[in-house]
């Protein structure tokens, strides 16, 4: 099959909330993915519409870049596309994608480890300006301490290893159930329970501040 166009819409955005996939949405992607087989290119304009933004959301969080994140969701469905021969419906579609989702975000994530070489001068010069309240404005410390709590939020789920990372993000952002992430991480059902145990218990030690919590 020729190689499509630009995939993913860049209009497409990791903050935009993305609905729970329930069981009639994944039997309608498997059905899409099954026409995409037979090489119909508008049957996978609509797989990529149904499932971009949370692939987008998904890899943003992973990787703290919503410009990466739509780079990597554009290689994810590239890598589907090119898969389309060979697919057969032997799992939930939303297994299957997330499943490439993982190979591909690991690989860069790991790509960006070993890169990382900046010295603490460089990080410092490129940090970004502080932001001060402005009490003239109704809720300004509020809203400041919102955007402070999501920052360090965001910071915490980024400080952890790959795959409590990415398992907090598709239980606590994507909302799949936790035999669907054994089956994306190829782990235990007790294994992923630990793993969330883990994560759960580092995220509270960075977030201690916030919550009026004391952490040993």
């Amino acid at each position: 099959m020729p190689e499509p166009e630009r995939i993913v819409s860049t209009s497409a955005s990791a903050s935009v909330p993305t609905d729970v996939v329930d069981e009639s949405s994944d039997q309608e992607s498997v059905r899409l993915m099954l026409r995409v087989k037979d090489g119909d290119m508008k049957a996978f304009e609509k797989l990529v519409e149904l499932h971009q933004n949370a692939i987008i959301g998904t890899v943003a969080r992973m990787l703290n870049s919503v410009d990466d994140a739509h780079d990597v969701a554009q290689q994810v469905f590239i890598r589907v596309w090119r898969s389309a021969p060979r697919y057969e419906p032997t799992a939930k579609f939303t297994t299957w994608l997330y499943t490439i989702t993982r190979n591909l975000v690991f690989n860069e994530t790991r790509r960006r480890s070993r890169r990382k070489e900046v010295s603490m001068e460089q990080e410092n010069e490129d940090e970004a300006p502080k932001h001060f309240a402005d009490h003239s404005v109704p809720g300004a410390d509020h809203n400041l301490a919102q955007a402070e709590f999501h920052n360090a939020l965001d910071q915490a789920i980024e400080a952890l290893p790959e795959k409590q990372r990415l398992a907090v993000i598709l239980r606590g952002r994507q909302d799949l159930p936790y035999e669907e992430i054994c089956a994306i991480l190829k782990m235990s059902l007790p294994a992923v329970k630990s793993l969330l145990f883990r994560a759960r218990n580092e995220l509270r030690k960075h977030l201690a501040g916030f919550m009026g919590e004391e952490v040993e």
